[in-house]
């Protein structure tokens, strides 16, 4: 079964990485055909070509989402490899040494943006079915490849999975994300809230007219900073995901209309990107954070405000005695010869919704984790390989036999 590794195609993987980054994935709302659909089309296409099974399905137009089936043809587990197909914008090209979407061979490493986060990952679960498809090794139950749209925004394309019931009948899954082969069985979780605050328009020069939503939204972004030091007090540092954080981030007065300095608006408004790590609820945080502002409302009646949470991804955390996290362990030995690195993703990932939905998860694959989302992302074309090799492995294992402790 080891023999698999000597079937993983170092030319291969790098071909198609590179084939995947040239294909502009950013989604740009307010441009017509800036999407996903060209590179989803290109993957469909390819697996179609290695002959699997294969399903192209819209989440919304021009956004979909693929999934491919190798299925060895015995009953047995499924497990399921996760890439998504969008990338984040390449921001300002100028700050790049390399085109954004050239794929730039360079030092042995692959350059551009979505080398790193993560389509090398993508080419790399692709390219393991390969191996293991190339190395006729038998096993029993099947491999599902999901490869969603919108990982980077509202995680739509694996919600749509999980709800077409897809995810129903998978044992495991491994999640392709930068991670520079460690093994990360926890993850943060992360809720999106916007706050509101409401005054009433005045002169600058006559405030006291007006009602200020400014100085009330300072209040409650200090009371929120002391329920993060709370948290982080009561909570400590976790050894893997490190603090808990609740963080303003978009600032805005007025929310309509322009601004002008003489001018007292009537609203403002902050983005909330609240982070969680293990023990904390997400619900009782909510209630926390409401319960602040209606402390500020009591001392001051004229202190009105909103908050809405528009976004939820629990925290997850995936325990070690995990066949999948056994059978990623087992394999990762057998081909570095060393003992895996466990550790926890800074970040969500769409493993948020899988583990939700009640498959256990395991977050790895190639990249340094803090290159996503830089200019002049890039990918090690050793790490990649050694990706390619850990998924094909540890799909066999996971596959053909009990893993031991």
């Amino acid at each position: 079964m080891n023999q698999v590794i000597s079937f993983v195609d170092e030319q291969e993987v790098v071909r198609l990485t590179q084939d995947l980054v040239r294909i502009d994935s950013v989604f740009r709302p307010e441009q017509a055909g800036a999407n996903e659909e060209r590179v989803a089309l290109f993957v469909a296409d390819y697996l179609r070509k290695m002959g699997l099974e294969v399903y192209y399905e819209e989440v919304v137009p021009g956004r979909p989402n693929v999934i491919g089936i190798y299925d060895s043809g015995r009953p047995g587990k499924t497990l399921l490899f996760e890439a998504h197909t969008d990338v984040v914008t390449e921001g300002d090209r100028d700050a790049w040494s390399y085109d954004p979407f050239g794929a730039t061979i360079s030092g042995g490493r692959i350059y551009g943006r979505g080398s790193c986060d993560t389509k090398g990952n993508l080419a790399a679960a692709i390219c393991a079915v390969k191996a293991i498809q190339r190395s006729k090794q038998e096993f029993t139950g099947k491999i599902l490849l999901c490869i969603p749209c919108d990982e980077e925004g509202m995680m739509i394309g694996i919600k749509d999975f999980i709800r077409r019931g897809w995810a129903n009948n998978v044992d495991a899954a491994i999640i392709c994300e930068p991670e520079e082969n460690q093994l990360c069985i926890t993850q943060k979780g992360a809720m999106r809230a916007i706050l509101r605050t409401y005054g009433k328009m005045a002169h600058g020069a006559m405030p006291l007219t007006g009602i200020n939503p400014n100085t009330r939204m300072a209040r409650a972004i200090v009371a929120l900073e002391e329920l993060e030091r709370k948290e982080m007090a009561r909570l400590g540092q976790h050894p893997m995901l490190g603090w808990p954080s609740i963080t303003p981030t978009i600032l805005q007065a007025p929310v309509k209309g322009d601004a002008q300095i003489n001018v007292v608006p009537d609203q403002c408004m902050t983005t909330l990107d609240i982070r969680t790590v293990p023990g904390q609820d997400h619900e009782v945080l909510h209630g926390e954070m409401s319960a602040i502002l209606e402390f500020l409302a009591r001392e001051d009646d004229k202190f009105k405000a909103t908050l809405e949470i528009i976004e939820e991804r629990p925290w997850t955390l995936t325990a070690m005695e995990e066949e999948v996290v056994k059978a990623v362990a087992s394999s990762y030995r057998e081909i570095t010869r060393k003992e895996p690195v466990y550790n926890g993703v800074p970040g969500a990932t769409d493993g948020t919704f899988l583990h939700k939905a009640g498959i256990p998860i395991l977050t790895t694959g190639a990249g340094d984790r803090h290159i996503p989302h830089h200019a002049d992302e890039y990918v090690d074309i050793d790490q990649l390989v050694e990706s390619t090799q850990l998924f094909a492995l540890s799909a066999l294992t996971f596959l053909t036999q009990p893993v031991r402790a």
